[in-house]
């Protein structure tokens, strides 16, 4: 039970953190998102691999970093701490985070950006986290929120920069108890799972091991 609540746990305050810096409109938003899920993966990394993203998970499930009787545990308690977050995140700041695509955004463009930035973030984890190559390195943390960060900057004013399902169900359903949003749900949920699917393959084909 305990890398269960550790899921939720990284994940509401990924979660939390992207309401509070979107509804208030901080201007660097993607620094401190990238920094907490850094701040998240170290805190949780060592009891649950600090995935709090379904699709990473499928990613390590899809590899063999993750066994298949705790994907979906992970992914529930992922998508209920997240959603937690989102749901405080609205009270505290008085919002809510509609998540969608830019106005004016191709829909082919805003699939692009949340599939290979997940797949860009899914690759990492697998690489710097599960990877017997780089078993017991102290940079994975680093790694995984740099990823983050980086997408949220170069593609989050395009597709919303979610990366993540647990992220892209959280706001939608926020956004929808606020009455505000949520009609772009399936995206964020389809393309960064197909995303995480592709790191796992890609994973083996550099020639990884998962680490004992």
């Amino acid at each position: 039970m305990g890398k269960y609540i550790t899921e939720a746990i990284g994940a509401f305050f990924l979660v939390l953190t992207i309401t509070l810096c979107v509804i208030t409109g901080q201007t660097m938003a993607p620094l401190a998102i990238g920094g907490m899920l850094a701040v998240m993966v170290f805190m949780g990394g060592h009891i649950s691999g600090g995935h709090y993203n379904p699709a990473v998970s499928l990613a390590a499930f899809l590899s063999g970093a993750l066994s298949g009787s705790d994907l979906l545990p992970y992914m529930i308690f992922q998508i209920i701490g997240a959603t937690l977050g989102a749901l405080i995140g609205n009270i505290i700041a008085g919002g809510s985070v509609p998540i969608a695509p830019a106005p004016d955004t191709p829909l082919l463009s805003a699939i692009l950006v949340e599939f290979l930035f997940t797949f860009a973030l899914a690759l990492t984890v697998l690489n710097v986290a599960t990877a017997q190559g780089t078993k017991g390195n102290s940079f994975y943390g680093l790694a995984i929120g740099f990823t983050v960060m980086c997408g949220a900057f170069a593609g989050g004013g395009i597709s919303g920069g979610a990366f993540n399902p647990a992220v892209g169900i959280a706001l939608s359903l926020g956004a929808l108890l606020n009455g505000t949003g949520g009609a772009w749900m399936l995206l964020y949920i389809l393309v960064p799972l197909a995303g995480g699917a592709l790191a796992a393959l890609v994973f083996k084909l550099q020639g990884n091991e998962v680490a004992d």
